[in-house]
């Protein structure tokens, strides 16, 4: 039995766990970073324990520092959570080797779904239909090459213990194969601890499905339908839901058994999943996790169960609850992965502190369906170390057009300032005509990305002109008496004609003693507002809208139906942060320099690689702004460079 348990893990999925834990009278015991001290996970926790730098290498993934943590504690179990080392032979080996419960599958089993390679061999014996390609252990790159042209381009090379889309990357000629495949396996070892990779045939247009399975230790094997994992950018889901949509019947009980094939054939035990790439009615293999998912919760919500108790019952040695005729699947569910990136900007990652945190939840919301898993609150930090996911927007209706109506209101009523994110792209995402209609490929968003992150002008507008109220309001109101109730331009202690103080816009503010109007370039605007706390209700030419709104010294954030805007503003304060003179190169984001490409002296073209920088778990590489000469680095391999840093400098030719 299960008394006190340690969750290897931080952040959302660290609270979820520690959620069901405490509902099942269980002790929980966290493990934070140094970056991580003040993080909800922590709080949540009963008991916790520091584990090292903020590096994940030397804390989250030093699977005897934490073991050392659990002896100490006295816990006897441990849930992995997602990532990490939640698929580490190595540490479910030591927790055995401590008489202590590893909530997952058996070394065993974990060594023969995390070798993708190996996978693929037991999923042919399984009788699984596999993509051709080379699984083997030859990891040198001219025979990778060689074995690429026999697969045919485009290909992709995959880590072979990877996920999440890092170490993985598509090749589509031979020139190109051999700079991707050391990106790809660099990658795979800062990620992973391991660089091996494989090479498979690159299906152009498939749709994501997966199948989450249950075993349990008496012979019991069952799936829990499948999910739609198919939106992705950069091979990272976006958004997923339950069940897929358009599958016959027929078609999901082949899935659904074949999954448990694929469990039974490695003797699995718990909750994992198999991944297939569906071409129309075809089916095939991509890799099983042998772990908990992130999109679990759409699998919970349509059938019910609560997965993360079923995995501490079946770890309990208890046999599984439901037998395979007895899972009903109910309604529709859809997952929003709300991320700290800037769509606009190739999904760049950002990073800072959240200045206000707002989301929809079953208690404040007239969203009776909408659950918010997430490991922040107003105030967190979101940390260049780790993943940039925020949280995850879950909403279960009665069919898949209510939930998709469900998911686009609750996005409109998540309000996030401090970093960019993704709320607006997903909000987007969730109304776009194709998606609603019909099902997609993984290429969706790639196919339709100018539109999906196209800004709205009308919609920046209607956020300037509330941008500026909320300025106005800043500026004059020092008293309880409301300025809307007396315009005079004396009660105001202002002209009657004055230019605002925006960075980019050119918006002038006119007032006689009844009414106020907004000029932008030559448009007005009759406004009138009200004020309560953060929340602005604004009159604009008689139209009344509601936003949420964040001000500093140096900008205004604009929060309107799923839609946010940060409006720089001039003052004393306004100087560029960088002064640039045009030549060199400066970090996109706060990150770790993981290897100079050129070296000093080199003679560059347009577009030749510079330096590498390394971001939550991806890679991005700056390249030469024009031709020329590189005649500067300012940072070394392993150093830490901030938003904004001079990373290089190219003299033009």
């Amino acid at each position: 039995m299960i008394n006190k348990l340690l969750i290897a893990n931080r952040g959302e999925i660290a609270c979820r766990i520690i959620k069901t834990a405490r509902r099942l009278g269980i002790k929980t015991v966290a493990v934070y970073s140094d970056a991580d001290i003040h993080a909800e996970h922590v709080k949540a926790a009963d008991e916790a324990y520091h584990i090292g730098a903020a590096p994940s290498r030397e804390s989250y993934l030093d699977g005897d520092k934490i073991i050392n943590v659990a002896l100490k504690a006295g816990v006897n179990a441990i849930h992995p959570g997602y990532g990490f080392l939640s698929e580490n032979t190595h540490f479910a080996d030591k927790c055995e080797q401590n008489n202590i419960i590893f909530i997952g599958p058996s070394s065993e089993a974990i060594n023969a779904m995390g070798s993708k390679s190996r996978s693929k061999e037991l999923m042919f014996e399984a009788n699984v239909p596999l993509v051709p390609g080379y699984y083997g252990e030859n990891q040198d790159p001219a025979f990778l090459l060689t074995e690429a042209e026999k697969v045919g381009f485009p290909v992709l090379i995959k880590a072979t213990y990877g996920g999440g889309g890092k170490g993985m990357r598509v090749v589509r000629d031979s020139a190109a194969f051999n700079k991707e495949l050391e990106g790809a396996k660099r990658e795979a070892l800062a990620g992973f601890g391991n660089d091996k990779v494989l090479i498979e045939r690159y299906v152009e247009a498939p749709r994501h499905v997966e199948v989450q399975v249950f075993a349990d230790n008496f012979g019991n094997c069952i799936y829990l339908g499948d999910r739609d994992c198919t939106l992705q950018r950069r091979h990272q889901k976006v958004m997923e839901e339950a069940p897929a949509p358009g599958l016959s019947a027929e078609l999901r009980k082949e899935m659904g058994e074949a999954a448990v094939r694929c469990a039974k054939k490695i003797n699995y035990k718990g909750a994992g999943t198999v991944e297939f790439l569906l071409c129309g009615d075809e089916f095939f293999f991509m890799e099983m996790n042998t772990r908990l998912q992130v999109e679990h919760p759409v699998t919970e919500c349509v059938v019910g169960q609560d997965l993360v108790e079923w995995q501490l019952a079946v770890a309990s040695n208890e046999p599984l609850p439901l037998e395979q005729d007895q899972v009903v699947i109910s309604g529709h569910a859809f997952e929003a992965r709300i991320y700290a990136e800037e769509p606009s900007d190739d999904f760049m990652p950002s990073s800072g502190v959240l200045t206000l945190f707002d989301m929809p939840n079953e208690h404040t919301s007239d969203l009776s369906a909408v659950r918010i898993d997430t490991g922040v609150i107003e105030g967190s930090e979101i940390s260049a170390f780790y993943d940039p996911m925020i949280a995850k927007l879950i909403v279960h209706g009665a069919n898949r057009n209510v939930a998709l109506r469900q998911l686009s209101l609750a996005l409109e009523k998540t309000a996030i300032s401090g970093v960019a994110t993704n709320v607006s792209f997903l909000h987007t995402l969730a109304n776009h005509t194709s998606f609603i209609e019909s099902p997609t490929s993984t290429h969706f968003i790639d196919d339709h990305i100018s539109e999906l992150t196209q800004r709205d002008e009308q919609e920046q507008t209607l956020q300037l002109i509330m941008a500026a109220l909320v300025y106005i309001n800043a500026n004059t109101c020092q008293t309880s008496t409301s300025p809307w109730n007396t315009l005079t331009a004396f009660s105001l202690n202002a002209s009657n004609h004055y230019t605002l103080p925006f960075v980019a816009f050119n918006l002038a503010c006119q007032r006689n003693n009844d009414a106020m109007t907004l000029v932008y370039d030559t448009e007005h605007f009759a406004v009138n507002a009200d004020f309560n706390g953060n929340n602005l209700t604004a009159f604009i030419n008689g139209d009344k809208h509601t936003a949420k709104f964040v001000l500093d010294e140096q900008s205004i954030a604009i929060m309107h139906s799923g839609n946010t805007h940060q409006f720089a503003l001039k003052s004393k304060h306004y100087v560029a942060e960088k002064q640039n003179d045009g030549n060199s190169l400066q970090a996109p984001l706060n990150g770790t320099v993981v290897k100079q490409v050129a070296s000093v002296g080199d003679t560059l073209k347009q577009g030749d690689a510079v330096i590498i920088i390394e971001a939550m778990k991806m890679e991005y590489t700056l390249t030469a702004p024009f031709d020329g000469q590189l005649t500067q680095f300012y940072f070394a391999e392993g150093d830490l460079v901030s938003h904004g840093d001079l990373l290089a400098k190219v003299e033009e030719a």
